[in-house]
C-alpha cells in the first residue's frame, strides 16, 4: 500500500534556549496509508494538536519531513496545503462564516479547488448541496438560506464536516470536533463523519480523548505521549481490546513517560 501522508523525525521545540524549552515533537515517525481513518489519543500538551498544527503549516520544524500523496510539504505554505487538507476544529464557529448562509458556505469551500471563481455556481450545484445535506439527516436542506451563525452547535458542525470534505481532501483532520457538543448532537455528528469518511475513502485523523469512540471509530489507534507515538494499536489486539483496557494502557503508558521524564531531569 502506498502512504497517503508519511511523517518522519519530525521534531519541534517552542522557546529553544531558554528555561521554558518544551519539545512539544520529538522525532515523531509515522505512516498513514490511504484511506485509513485512525484515533489520536493523549493527554493535554502530549503533542496531539501540535501535530495537526505542523501537518497543517502553522508553523515549520525544527527537523524532519512531512510529505503528502508523496511530496513533500514540509516548508509548502499553509494556503497551500489547505487545498488538499481539510480540518475540523473543536470550536463550531471555527472554520465557517457565520454571516454567510449554509449554501454560500459550501460554495466558498467547494470551489476552492474547482475555480478560481468566487461562487462560480449553477443550479446542479445547488441541488448537489441539497443532496448532500439532505444526507445528514438533520433538516439542512430546507435551510440552505440560512446564515451558518443562527444554526445549533451540532447543525453547524455537520455543516462545517461537509465543507471541509466536499472538495475531496487527501488528508482529514478532526480535532476533538464532537467535544463542544451536547451528548446527542455528538453521536449524531460521529455518524456523519463514519458514513463521509467511509463513502468517500478519505484518510483521516481524528484526535479524541473518549476511549470507546478511539477503538469504535476506524482501524486504528495512535496514543502520544510527551511529543512522541507511544502506543501504535491496531489488527487484532484493537479489535479485541475494551475501552477498559484502553484506558489502563493509556494510564500505563503516561506512568512511563512521567518516569523516563523524571529521571532525564536528574
Amino acid at each position: 500500500m502506498n502512504s497517503q501522508l508519511s511523517i518522519r523525525g519530525l521534531t519541534k521545540k517552542f522557546e529553544a534556549g531558554t528555561p521554558n524549552e518544551k519539545i512539544a515533537l520529538d522525532k515523531v515517525d509515522l505512516e498513514v496509508q490511504k484511506g485509513e481513518f485512525i484515533t489520536l489519543l493523549g493527554s493535554n500538551g502530549a503533542g496531539k494538536s501540535t501535530l495537526f498544527n505542523a501537518i497543517l503549516g502553522k508553523f515549520l520544524p525544527d527537523e524532519g519531513r512531512i510529505l503528502l500523496d508523496g511530496e513533500d510539504i514540509t516548508y509548502q505554505k499553509d494556503y497551500k496545503r489547505a487545498l488538499n487538507i481539510g480540518c475540523l476544529f473543536q470550536n463550531p464557529l471555527r472554520g465557517t462564516a457565520p454571516n454567510m448562509t449554509i449554501e454560500e458556505n459550501l460554495a466558498l469551500a467547494y470551489t476552492r479547488k474547482a475555480s478560481r471563481s468566487f461562487f462560480a455556481l449553477n443550479r446542479k450545484d445547488s441541488d448537489y448541496f441539497r443532496q448532500i445535506l439532505a444526507s445528514l439527516d438533520m433538516g439542512l436542506e430546507d435551510r440552505m438560506k440560512t446564515r451558518m451563525g443562527l444554526l445549533s452547535g451540532g447543525q453547524r458542525q455537520a455543516a462545517a464536516l461537509l465543507m471541509a470534505t466536499i472538495a475531496r481532501p487527501k488528508l482529514l483532520l478532526l480535532d476533538e470536533h464532537t467535544a463542544a457538543l451536547d451528548p446527542a448532537s455528538s453521536r449524531k455528528v460521529l455518524e456523519v463523519t463514519k458514513q463521509i469518511i467511509a463513502e468517500d475513502g478519505l484518510t483521516a485523523l481524528m484526535i479524541t480523548h473518549d476511549m470507546e469512540q478511539a477503538l469504535r471509530l476506524g482501524s486504528r489507534t495512535l496514543m502520544m505521549d510527551s511529543g512522541r507515538i507511544v502506543l501504535d494499536i491496531q489488527g487484532e489486539e484493537r479489535a479485541r481490546m475494551s475501552p477498559r483496557e484502553l484506558a489502563e494502557l493509556f494510564g500505563k503508558k503516561a506512568r512511563e513517560g512521567l518516569s523516563d521524564r523524571t529521571m532525564l531531569a536528574l
